[in-house]
């Protein structure tokens, strides 16, 4: 590189952002002893915020256990939630202060008006019945009143909890004529009922409820509430029919996983649920097709092999008997066996339909088969035996476990139950057993225990593995534990 001239200085090419000035006086800021100091507090005060933050943590964790874990529940609550906490203000607001407000101005024109009636009363006494004072308060403006000779006030009576009425009258009375009275607004439900202590008499005024109170408020809820409750039923309807498409995909993927028919099923609902359903139908028919293809792939692989195979029987079969033959004959039974080992792990039958299946008479099946070869097996089975199960797949998941138990142990123990919608089964034996840290392995194709790998001991390590694959593909799964009277216990679980 040539270098540059002496008239030009040399500039050294910075570091990026990293030497923006507002970088760097952030970086000295961060290693100020303020900040420093700001960095001890905050670890010091961490333990007492995490004390305070745990009945936080307890309610969120009670609320999150409490909500609906459904689709359907959650979006009601959406719906309902919102629709409820704006009634409750509008309410709130109207009973507060258009209800109130209202209710307060009845109260003090009513008051006003009995107000006067008591300055009349005591400014022209002339008239001994107060007739005149009578009718003009029935005529103009709407009281009933009389005049009592004196006696004493009926006792207060308890007020109403929640009673805008009494709680206006009384402090329109107090401020308007300040003279004793007594109200009664329980009583007679049209009517208010006012005393009025007036020296030697007593005026008794009976007013319409309505003059003195806000009664439309109760319609204004009703429509409310009423309102509400049309709009509320419409969006459930609406919701419903929104997530059922939901449902069914949900229901057909879970059918589809363990086997069974997807009966009716379409595509349906909104845009998104529509392409979902159809991707998921897709994916079921490249699923299928492949299934297919493997299928065809390994009938035609095993009708080759064993093709082969019966060549070298008959062979065999032709030549003079010696040991070398019968070793010969030996290998050839081995391969078949590991032939049709492989094949069946290969092979799920997608093709084979679920049905109802009585499991106690299959269990029984499986212990008369082991017994048959002269091992000591003991079934029983409590609850409902009728399950919808692929019959042939899961015969051969228990007889696999069957075998398994029956080449470590002597005695076989199965017990079947069928309650609260699930189907478990246990396959005890009194065998050595397996360490808890190889439980798990030997469900990996070909995995044997024993290290030698004889094949006359242990087989080819498939039997496991293909009975926790048909559990799996009836939605369940087979785990392996310790037996209660010792030995090795396989439990298969799948939902029924």
């Amino acid at each position: 590189m040539d270098k540059l001239p002496p008239s030009i200085p040399s500039r050294r090419v910075t570091g990026g952002w990293a030497e923006w000035p507002a970088v760097v006086a952030l970086r000295r800021l961060a290693r100020s002893p303020a900040a420093n100091s700001l960095r001890r507090l905050a670890r010091r005060a961490q333990p007492v915020l995490d004390v305070l933050l745990v009945p936080y943590r307890f309610l969120g964790k009670r609320m999150a256990a409490a909500m609906p874990k459904g689709l359907y529940a959650r979006a009601l609550i959406i719906i309902i939630t919102p629709i409820v906490i704006l009634q409750s203000v509008v309410a709130f607001v109207f009973m507060e202060r258009h209800w109130q407000t209202v209710t307060q101005r009845l109260s003090a024109a009513t008051v006003r008006d009995i107000a006067a009636i008591v300055d009349l009363i005591d400014t022209y006494p002339a008239d001994p019945n107060f007739t005149q004072i009578i009718r003009i308060a029935q005529d103009r403006l709407g009281l009933t009143i009389s005049v009592i000779p004196n006696e004493p006030l009926p006792p207060a009576a308890p007020k109403p909890f929640f009673s805008l009425l009494d709680s206006a009258l009384s402090r329109e009375i107090g401020r308007q004529i300040n003279k004793p009275y007594w109200i009664d607004t329980v009583g007679r439900s049209n009517l208010v009922e006012i005393r009025i202590q007036l020296g030697d008499k007593v005026l008794r005024v009976l007013a319409r409820r309505s003059q003195t109170y806000a009664s439309n408020s109760e319609i204004f809820i009703f429509w409310m509430v009423g309102t509400s409750l049309v709009l509320l039923t419409i969006a459930i309807a609406f919701l419903r029919n929104q997530i059922r498409p939901i449902q069914q995909l949900a229901d057909a993927a879970e059918n589809f996983g363990m086997g069974r028919e997807m009966a009716d099923f379409n595509p349906r609902g909104a845009r998104e649920v529509r392409r979902a359903s159809a991707a998921f139908m897709e994916m079921r028919n490249r699923i299928e097709r492949q299934m297919e293809q493997r299928t065809t792939m390994l009938a035609g692989v095993s009708h080759d092999l064993r093709t082969v195979l019966t060549r070298f029987r008959l062979q065999l079969a032709l030549l003079r008997e010696t040991p070398d033959i019968r070793a010969m004959r030996r290998d050839v039974d081995d391969m078949q066996r590991m032939l049709e080992g492989y094949l069946a792990f290969a092979r799920d039958d997608a093709d084979e339909p679920t049905a109802a299946t009585n499991i106690a008479t299959l269990l029984a099946e499986v212990a008369e088969n082991a017994s048959r070869v002269g091992h000591d097996v003991s079934q029983d089975f409590t609850g409902d035996p009728i399950v919808s199960i692929r019959p042939n797949d899961f015969k051969r998941c228990l007889s696999n476990l069957v075998m398994n138990a029956c080449r470590h142990g002597d005695r076989i123990e199965l017990h079947g139950s069928h309650v609260d919608g699930w189907l478990v089964i246990h396959v005890d034996d009194d065998g050595p057993g397996i360490e808890e840290a190889e439980r798990e392995a030997v469900f990996r194709p070909f995995y044997r225990l024993d290290e030698a790998r004889n094949l006359d001991e242990s087989g080819t390590g498939l039997g496991l593995p293909i009975a926790r694959d048909i559990a799996r593909f009836h939605g369940g799964d087979v785990t392996l534990s310790d037996a209660p009277g010792g030995g090795l216990r396989a439990t298969v679980r799948i939902p029924a």
